[in-house]
């Protein structure tokens, strides 16, 4: 079971770059919707299986976060390059780098065995769910060029951003909270 669970994980992993190629290069938005579709279904059932039939690895729980972030990372490339709009890329920079930043605090935390300071929070998983929804809603929009589709992905990728920021803002004041080893 633990390996069909990493092949879901890797699954997302390649999802992104494959979305990337159907959006830009084939104009196959329908194909491209459905990958991450099923993609995001991954991100829910490889960590439901895991719990389920108790085979969590070391792996799975690494390369699970990194495979939200690189699907994430190919979306908001794809939508920015699409659109050629501003407004995606300026936010999907703000988010990205948020994860950047996110990512640094886990390995600071790892490295001081302050694990609690970013363990993933349910705004977190919110978060997720909130860029996935516009992403999803982004690829709709295209699939069936619909303006009114796209305005309102417009918005829920802001909210996305503005939950984005706040988590990091969450982790970062978590982490520092009772810091005395910054000198170290």
């Amino acid at each position: 079971m633990s390996n069909l669970v990493n092949l879901l994980t890797l699954f997302r992993l390649i999802s992104g770059p494959l979305i990337l190629i159907l959006i830009i290069s084939l104009h196959s938005y329908g194909l491209a919707l459905v990958i991450f579709v099923f993609a995001t279904a991954t991100d829910f059932l490889d960590g439901y299986l895991a719990r389920k039939y108790n085979c969590v690895t070391v792996f799975g729980e690494v390369l699970d976060p990194i495979a939200d972030k690189i699907l994430s990372m190919f979306l908001i490339l794809s939508l920015a390059l699409y659109f050629e709009s501003f407004y995606i890329t300026l936010l999907g920079g703000v988010i990205l780098s948020r994860e950047f930043w996110v990512s640094a605090l886990r390995d600071l935390n790892a490295r001081r065995g302050n694990l609690h300071a970013t363990k993933v929070s349910l705004l977190s998983k919110f978060k997720t769910m909130t860029q996935f929804l516009a992403f999803t809603a982004y690829l709709v929009g295209i699939y069936y060029n619909n303006s009114l589709i796209i305005f309102v992905s417009d918005l829920v990728l802001l909210l996305a951003t503005i939950i984005t920021i706040h988590t990091g803002f969450l982790y970062t004041i978590e982490s520092f909270k009772y810091d005395q080893s910054l000198e170290s």
